[in-house]
């Protein structure tokens, strides 16, 4: 009996793995493994998403004009030029099903996200991974790795999982050093995080090849919920809606996203408490032999001596109910990426740190 064959490059993606949530034998658990807001998303958001109980039975718009509208508003943007999908995990996959195929090469980070290679293989495309120096991205690989068939390089900016990003001159310089062909993605999931930092914003209304990615799971604590957005010249905003599913966000997702990020308060207290505590877990970690690189996300990513360490680590971290998340995956084998939880979860991850260390260092 023969089954069906998918198509080519379908077959060479490893299934996605989410961060662990449980620990057998374990009743009570702190959750440290995907990057959410510990303090979850604004009240306002909550009322909003209560308050759309009574619609459920109603298509929802197609166009989303008044999240792009609020959207907008807050950044600063023309929301004609901006396109709303399921997480941006679907504006990744929307630009590759758009803008590479089989024959074409997408180009991303060696520690890069996972969504990157595996929508490039989905859309018959090959993945290459060109080097970081000292797990930040650089920017002459980059340059150096683009062929004649590349068609889409992809960074994070700042970077998951290594927490590191790179400034506008370099930004720009990439930008710049493209071909007119080659589309540059710049990943903003966690770019509300920098004080300052449009997401690449002013790179896309210089260039006609530049896109900007973002998300309402970070920040605005509605990963449960999958809302992310992009903003393109209208060209590619056109092509990517022309293939997006025309109900592809429900009224509870469009109503709760705009609450949120109109709650400019909410997200201020959220911004400011998760770099206090990410300043004091890093230094806290570094102070016993941990460093990590400057974070400039809601996560640190922990470096110990060796891979033996780290995963023995994150077992001791387990017993005691804290989860992280082992990243040998994305080829960083001695590390642990820790989310900045809440002020109790930092200090319970600090003091079991400490323990493992005593135990396995000795004194």
């Amino acid at each position: 009996m023969t089954t069906p064959v998918p198509q080519p490059g379908i077959m060479d993606i490893a299934l996605y793995e989410s961060g662990q949530s449980k620990v057998e034998g374990v009743a009570e658990v702190i959750k440290l493994s995907s990057n959410e807001n510990p303090r979850g998303p604004s009240p306002r958001a909550i009322e909003a998403f209560r308050a759309t109980a009574d619609r459920l039975h109603r298509y929802p718009s197609t166009d989303h004009a008044e999240l792009r509208t609020a959207i907008g508003e807050v950044h600063g943007l023309d929301p004609a030029r901006i396109i709303c999908g399921v997480g941006s995990d679907e504006i990744i996959n929307l630009l590759c099903q758009a803008y590479a195929g089989p024959g074409d090469e997408v180009l991303q980070t060696e520690h890069g996200f996972s969504m990157y290679r595996i929508s490039a293989l989905a859309a018959g495309a090959s993945s290459v991974s060109v080097p970081e120096r000292e797990r930040t991205t650089d920017i002459d690989a980059l340059l150096a790795g683009v062929t004649e068939r590349t068609k889409i390089v992809f960074i994070a900016n700042p970077n998951n999982p290594t927490g590191t990003m790179i400034g506008g001159n370099a930004l720009a310089r990439l930008a710049a050093g493209l071909p007119d062909h080659v589309i540059l993605v710049l990943d903003g999931a966690y770019a509300e995080f920098v004080e300052g930092y449009d997401g690449g914003a002013s790179l896309v209304d210089l260039h006609p090849n530049v896109v900007m990615t973002r998300t309402f799971s970070k920040l605005y604590g509605l990963g449960g919920l999958r809302i992310g957005w992009g903003y393109a010249q209208k060209d590619v905003i056109d092509v990517l809606n022309r293939i997006r599913g025309p109900f592809n966000l429900s009224e509870t997702q469009l109503a709760a996203a705009e609450a949120a990020i109109r709650d400019r308060d909410y997200a201020a207290d959220c911004l400011a408490e998760n770099a206090r505590l990410r300043t004091w877990l890093a230094r806290a970690l570094a102070e016993m032999g941990v460093p990590s690189d400057t974070s400039c996300a809601n996560f640190i990513l922990a470096r110990f001596a060796d891979r033996d360490e780290a995963v023995a680590c994150d077992a001791f971290l387990k017993a005691r109910g804290l989860i992280v998340r082992q990243v040998a995956g994305y080829g960083l084998p001695s590390c642990l990426r820790i989310t900045i939880g809440e002020e109790r979860a930092c200090r319970l991850v600090a003091e079991a740190v400490r323990d493992f260390l005593a135990e396995r260092r000795g004194p």
